[in-house]
């Protein structure tokens, strides 16, 4: 992620596109990120990374559900669907499964959503 002090700006072009830009003091330079197309999925325990990521498509103005454990899905589905040991959170991205948190990043870093 960008460090130092960021100023945030959005624009919207005549179709209703939106494109984020990043401002970083520190590195003085401008950095565009895109938005959020597809719908994310977050199969969430509540935790702190699961709470991180929401964080992130917040700033990304992307659209995501979050489904919680104990209210939407049982433990037992959750091994079941993702697999024994799986970690918390699990990411849908449209109708891929990515992966966990670090999947997740990765797989925004290699859109374009962020540097």
């Amino acid at each position: 992620m960008i460090g130092g002090n960021v100023t945030e700006y959005s624009v919207i072009d005549k179709e209703g596109k939106i494109t984020h830009y990043v401002w970083c003091n520190q590195t003085r330079r401008m950095v565009v990120q895109k938005a959020m197309t597809e719908t994310v999925v977050i199969y969430s325990n509540g935790g702190q990374e699961c709470e991180r990521l929401s964080s992130l498509l917040k700033t990304l103005g992307g659209k995501f559900l979050e489904y919680k454990l104990g209210q939407h899905f049982t433990q037992r589905a959750f091994d079941k669907e993702f697999g024994k040991g799986a970690e918390y959170p699990q990411i849908n991205i449209g109708f891929k499964h990515v992966g966990g948190l670090k999947e997740t990043l990765q797989y925004l870093k290699d859109q374009g959503m962020f540097s």
